[in-house]
C-alpha cells in the first residue's frame, strides 16, 4: 500500500531532485499534484524483494528509482575466503532459478584459468549442456508463468508449474537437489547421469512439446494479454545497447546476440539452434510482448538442443564402465597469477565472472560477478516514464529479474 507523508514531502522531493535522473533541477519545477509511492520491497508484482520508489502524477509514472540490497547474498565477499571448488555452491544461490547455468559459467572460468578447457571429456560437455538447457526451460517457465499472473492470467501458470515439476524431478535425479544443484564441477561433474536418465528425459521432451504449443496458443495471442503488453515498455535497440542489456531483454529489441553463438563455448558450436529475436509482431519492436515471446521461442530452441544432446549421449557418447566424470578434475586448483574474465549465456543474459589470482593459492584474490539482472534492471526507469502504474507491473515482469543475483 502506498503511504504519502505530507509533513516530510518537501524533504523527500529535495532528496529526489538530488538523485533522480529527471530533467528538473529546482524544487519549484515540481508539479503540486505529484506524489511519491513505494512499490515494495514486499509486493506481489516485483518478482522479489525490490523496492521501487515512484514519482507519480495521478496514474502516470513520472520517474522510477529502484532501491536494492534487501536480498544480499554476499557472494563476492564469501569468494575471497573460499577455494574455487567451494565457491560453486554459492554460485547456485545468486540466480537460484538457473543454478546449472551459473555452475557451468563458473566452472568454465576456472578451467580457462587452469588451461584445461580442452581436456574436458566430450560426454561431460554434452551432459553440461543438457542439464543447463533443462534449467533454462525451467527458468523461463517461472518467468512467463508469473508474468501471466501479473497480467491476470492464472491458468497458464498452473499448467507451466505442472510441467516444470517434471524438469525438477529430472534434475533432482541427476544431482540430488531440486533447486541448488552443485552438479557441474571444475573439470567434470559431481557424477555421471543415472542409468535410464536419457530415456526418461526423452519421454519428457515428447510430452512437453505439445504442452508448450498448448500454452503458447492459450496465452501469447490472448486479446487481453496482447493489449496489456504490446506497445508497453518499448525498449529501442540503441537504448538497450547503451545500457548494456543482454539476454531476452536485448534480443527482444531485435538483435541476434547470444553468447552460445557469439562466443561458441562448450559444445554449442556443434548444435543446431536458432536465436529468437523481437519483431514487433503485436506492437512496436522491443515492447513487453516481444521480450515475453523471445522467452517462449527460446524454450522451443532449448528443446531442440536437448534432443540433439540426448541423441549424441545415447549413440556416440554412450556410458561405458570406464567413464569417469572426475577424470579431468585437477588435484590442485592453483591458476597462474593474472586477471581473467569468462562469460556465458544465462536465461537472463550475460553472466560473467572476473577473477584475480595470485598464483600461490587456490583461493581467488577477487571474484566479481557481472549480473545480467542488475544491468537489465537499470533500464527500467528509462522505459517506464510516462507509463501507467499498471503498465509498470508489465514492464518489471518483462525484464525478468532475480533479486539474489541483483544484490549478489
Amino acid at each position: 500500500m502506498a503511504v504519502i507523508i505530507e509533513k516530510k514531502e518537501k524533504t523527500i522531493y529535495e532528496d529526489y531532485l538530488a538523485k533522480s535522473s529527471a530533467n528538473r533541477t529546482q524544487l519549484k519545477d515540481l508539479n503540486t499534484d505529484e506524489m511519491i509511492l513505494n512499490m515494495g520491497p514486499q509486493h506481489p508484482s516485483t518478482h522479489g524483494v525490490l523496492r521501487l520508489e515512484l514519482i507519480t502524477d495521478g496514474e502516470i509514472v513520472v520517474d522510477v528509482i529502484p532501491h536494492l540490497g534487501y536480498l544480499h547474498r554476499c557472494f563476492e565477499k564469501h569468494a575471497e575466503s573460499l577455494t574455487f571448488s567451494q565457491i560453486i555452491p554459492y554460485t547456485d544461490r545468486m540466480d537460484y532459478l538457473a543454478s546449472m547455468n551459473s555452475n557451468h559459467c563458473f566452472a568454465m572460468g576456472v578451467e580457462r584459468m587452469l588451461g584445461i578447457e580442452n581436456d574436458i571429456p566430450k560426454r561431460v560437455e554434452y551432459i553440461r549442456v543438457l542439464v543447463a538447457e533443462l534449467n533454462r526451460i525451467s527458468s523461463h517457465i517461472i518467468a512467463i508463468g508469473t508474468y501471466g499472473i501479473d497480467i491476470g492470467a492464472f491458468t497458464p501458470f498452473l499448467w507451466l508449474m505442472r510441467d516444470r515439476e517434471h524438469i525438477l524431478n529430472l534434475l533432482e535425479w541427476a544431482s540430488g537437489a531440486r533447486l541448488l544443484y552443485n552438479y557441474i564441477w571444475v573439470g567434470g561433474l559431481f557424477h555421471d547421469l543415472p542409468v535410464g536418465f536419457e530415456e526418461r528425459c526423452k519421454e519428457f521432451i515428447e510430452y512437453f512439446k505439445p504442452k508448450l504449443d498448448e500454452f503458447n496458443n492459450m496465452l501469447s495471442y490472448n486479446k487481453i494479454f496482447v493489449e496489456r503488453t504490446a506497445n508497453v515498455g518499448v525498449l529501442p535497440l540503441d537504448v538497450a545497447i547503451n545500457y548494456g542489456c543482454s539476454g531476452p531483454v536485448l534480443r527482444g529489441s531485435g538483435i541476434k546476440w547470444d553468447l552460445r553463438r557469439v562466443d561458441g563455448y562448450s559444445v554449442y558450436p556443434e548444435l543446431d539452434f536458432d536465436i529468437p529475436v523481437g519483431k514487433g509482431e503485436m506492437g512496436k519492436l522491443g515492447d513487453c510482448w516481444d521480450r515475453y515471446y523471445v522467452r517462449v521461442r527460446e524454450m522451443y530452441e532449448s528443446v531442440r538442443i536437448i534432443e540433439q544432446c540426448l541423441e549424441r549421449l545415447m549413440k556416440d557418447l554412450k556410458r561405458t564402465p570406464d567413464f569417469d566424470p572426475h577424470e579431468a578434475i585437477p588435484k590442485k586448483l592453483v591458476p597462474k597469477a593474472g586477471e581473467y574474465y569468462v562469460r556465458a549465456e544465462n536465461p537472463r543474459g550475460e553472466l560473467g565472472y572476473y577473477f584475480i589470482a595470485d598464483g600461490k593459492k587456490d583461493v581467488p584474490v577477487r571474484c566479481k560477478a557481472k549480473s545480467p539482472c542488475f544491468v537489465n534492471l537499470g533500464v527500467v526507469p528509462e522505459i517506464s516514464r510516462g507509463a501507467m502504474i499498471a503498465d509498470l507491473i508489465a514492464i518489471i515482469g518483462s525484464i525478468d529479474i532475480v533479486l539474489g543475483e541483483v544484490d549478489r
